[in-house]
């Protein structure tokens, strides 16, 4: 058997396995989709730390970003669950955003600004993005995993329609300084098949009426692609391939959720704009 066909075995493989964790995770209870992106959460800001880490300039602590992340995940997830909690909850979460302004003070590195900006960054990037789930399962009086299910099922779709109508057609490219790879193309094509999905779940979910779901969809793709160049030119930046090795065949945690980092906060602001017109 040839590296390749092993690759490509090894890939589909995780890619399998990584599905039926995401949607049992997300579809089975409010437990499990607690614990499956107080997970992801976690990972997702270490390897973001290690990797910003590698940087001469750099030095933070992947665990102080990684327990705040979750904090501020397990915080949302709580409130919005309907617990007798009130805000004070999030007040944790302030002590340690200070701890990292102050700690820079004493530790006498090199770059505190540095250490500054990418503590920040990992908490702006991807504890913010996530600790936003919440808001959506728990959006609709009640339960519902539909939304949060629904980001990462036309995150999914766009991106293998943008693979194989990329590979078929693609010509033109789409943002070649960052990722040459890229092409209106394969885009559209992506773009195109979640829209076909999204009319699938808007017949057998009314919690939105058609075009809504087409408009969810449509934020999704346009917002998913961005937050993939975005984790695309920090890589360029930083000067690797892959964010980690976590996942064979597929890279790290940043390499699979960087759609969604952007996807999430915008699919929010768009059902926030459903309620109120």
């Amino acid at each position: 058997m040839s590296p390749k066909t092993t690759n490509l075995i090894v890939r589909t493989l995780t890619g399998i396995l990584f599905v039926v964790v995401m949607v049992g995770g997300i579809v089975y209870s409010p437990l499990t989709m607690f614990l499956l992106f107080a997970c992801i959460t976690s990972l997702a800001i270490t390897e973001f730390c290690n990797i910003v880490n590698e940087r001469e300039d750099v030095d933070i602590n992947p665990t102080i970003c990684s327990v705040s992340g979750v904090y501020l995940f397990a915080a949302s997830f709580l409130y919005n669950y309907g617990l007798p909690l009130t805000q004070n909850i999030f007040t944790p979460y302030l002590i340690c955003i200070i701890y990292v302004l102050i700690s820079e003070l004493y530790l006498q590195r090199e770059n505190p600004i540095n250490n500054w900006a990418y503590a920040m960054m990992s908490q702006l990037y991807i504890a913010v993005p996530f600790s936003i789930i919440p808001c959506l399962a728990f959006s609709n009086n009640g339960f519902t995993w539909i939304y949060p299910l629904a980001i990462f099922l036309f995150l999914w779709t766009n991106d293998t329609g943008a693979y194989c109508f990329g590979t078929l057609f693609g010509k033109h490219r789409l943002f070649e300084r960052i990722s040459p790879k890229k092409s209106w193309e394969g885009s559209i094509g992506g773009g195109v098949l979640s829209l076909v999905v999204a009319s699938v779940v808007a017949y057998f979910d009314q919690s939105l009426n058609l075009w809504q779901w087409l408009g969810f969809s449509l934020v999704v793709v346009v917002f998913g692609t961005w937050g993939d160049l975005v984790e695309s030119l920090l890589k360029r930046q930083l000067g690797i391939k892959d964010s980690g090795n976590i996942l064979p065949g597929h890279g790290g945690m940043l390499d699979r959720f960087d759609s969604s980092l952007l996807a999430i906060p915008a699919v929010a602001v768009y059902l926030y704009f459903l309620s109120i017109v």
